[in-house]
């Protein structure tokens, strides 16, 4: 076990359990990076102005650099610091806040979800993109469209991608750009959202403006499908019953078990955390779902409790960049996870693994 194979282990929390307890922020050699794995350490990390979201030397991998994906993948407000961060995130946020949940439920019920596991990763995967897609003015086959290129794009930004899926991912990519440009060019478009997000956004660089709304697509794809397949995880592992507040159920669900197990930060310049002397060009590796259960964040962090007081998890970040739409994805999942389990798909009927990755827990779904 290390802390990058532990993300889609079946059970890795004992194992971060150990982490803490050499403590908070330690140099693994085997893997060449910094740990953070307790509340204190990850909170100090995420705070840091030093520690950043991409290496200063390599800002786009260079395996995507030379095309399309890479192009917009530099416009990333997540890839980014300093303005290029803060000026599309206070012209999309605001309005991720406002969006009516019962205008999400509406969209995901508009949904036919046929009751196998094929449905359900449908469901969980592009179901969420087209809800987004909806939400920004596409029509509904416009949004299917923008679902499977979604489904392509995300490619580039895994390490674990081959050759093909790049190249898949810069023709999305392309297309995405393309799909996204006749929207904003379409005047008859009805979509609060992205009349807000056009009234808000303060540069004139259309393209980075394109890259961030490809870029909110791209973020629901894989973390609200990890957080609606570890919500059915939760409810066939555990024999439980989908309580009435399914918001408080994915709450709790997002804190124990969460879709995005660890992110990363490199160090732009020397600096002091945790006690820790850290050299520019270090990495740190930070373990969000290891910090969800420090005893030092929740009490009894190990157990499912449904009405937790206080509860208190970094599933979506911290920070300067904390996921902006946090209340969206969950709404999204509630409502998905609904619509699930009201076709009556035979859960006992399901085995799950998990998707490979380097720091995300999606399960996928099969039929024993």
């Amino acid at each position: 076990m290390d802390p990058i194979i532990a993300a889609t282990h079946a059970d890795p929390y004992p194992y971060y359990a150990q982490l803490r307890a050499e403590g908070g922020l330690v140099f693994h050699q085997g893997l060449k990076l910094w740990v953070a794995s307790s509340a204190a350490a990850v909170a100090a990390v995420l705070a840091h102005p030093d520690c950043q979201v991409r290496p200063t030397t390599e800002p786009v991998p260079k395996t995507i650099a030379r095309g399309m994906a890479g192009e917009v993948f530099g416009r990333l407000m997540r890839m980014n610091e300093g303005e290029r961060q803060r000026c599309p995130r206070s012209a999309i946020e605001p309005g991720l806040a406002l969006i009516d949940a019962e205008e999400v439920r509406a969209l995901v019920s508009a949904r036919l979800i046929t009751p196998n596991a094929e449905g359900l990763s449908k469901a969980m995967f592009r179901g969420p993109v087209c809800v987004v897609a909806a939400l920004l003015g596409f029509t509904p086959a416009q949004a299917r469209v923008i679902s499977e290129l979604t489904a392509d794009f995300v490619a580039c930004l895994s390490p674990l991608s081959h050759q093909l899926q790049l190249d898949c991912a810069h023709e999305a990519a392309e297309q995405l750009r393309g799909h996204f440009f006749e929207l904003l060019d379409d005047s008859d478009v009805q979509s609060p959202l992205l009349n807000g997000i056009r009234q808000r956004f303060a540069s004139s660089d259309m393209e980075m403006l394109i890259a961030n709304l490809i870029g909110m697509c791209s973020q629901t794809y894989e973390a609200t499908a990890g957080l609606i397949g570890n919500g059915l995880v939760a409810l066939i592992r555990d024999q439980l019953l989908l309580p009435g507040d399914v918001d408080a159920f994915l709450a709790e669900v997002q804190r124990l078990d969460p879709s995005v197990q660890n992110t990363r930060r490199f160090v732009a310049a020397p600096c002091e955390i945790d006690g820790i002397h850290l050299k520019s060009g270090d990495t740190i590796l930070v373990m969000l779902a290891s910090a969800n259960r420090d005893p030092q964040l929740n009490d009894d962090p190990d157990a499912f409790i449904l009405d937790r007081p206080n509860r208190r998890s970094f599933s979506f970040g911290a920070g300067r960049h904390q996921c902006p739409g946090q209340v969206l994805a969950l709404s999204i999942a509630s409502a998905t996870l609904r619509q699930i389990l009201a076709i009556n798909l035979d859960l006992g009927c399901l085995t799950w693994h998990y998707r490979p990755s380097l720091n995300g827990r999606i399960a996928l779904f099969t039929e024993a």
